[in-house]
């Protein structure tokens, strides 16, 4: 069982982010993400703890990116 975990700005509007990645990370691979929300402009994805992808100035991971990230860290 892989621990996957989708933590996102709530004041920010990342919700919608993480729902859409969420969506396709089950529809993909099977996975069920848990969506946490946070503050900060956060906006990661982990997988047994280890962030694999996440915003930073200039980028913003995009769902397909996020599911071929978790799909590599779980190989």
């Amino acid at each position: 069982m892989t621990d996957l975990s989708i933590i996102y700005c709530r004041p920010c509007g990342y919700e919608k982010r993480a729902r859409e990645a969420a969506a396709l990370l089950r529809e993909r691979l099977a996975l069920d993400a848990e969506l946490v929300p946070g503050k900060g402009g956060v906006f990661e994805v982990k997988v047994d703890g280890k962030v694999i992808a996440k915003r930073v100035k200039g980028h913003f991971p995009d769902a397909a990116e996020i599911v071929t990230a978790v799909a590599a860290a779980r190989a």
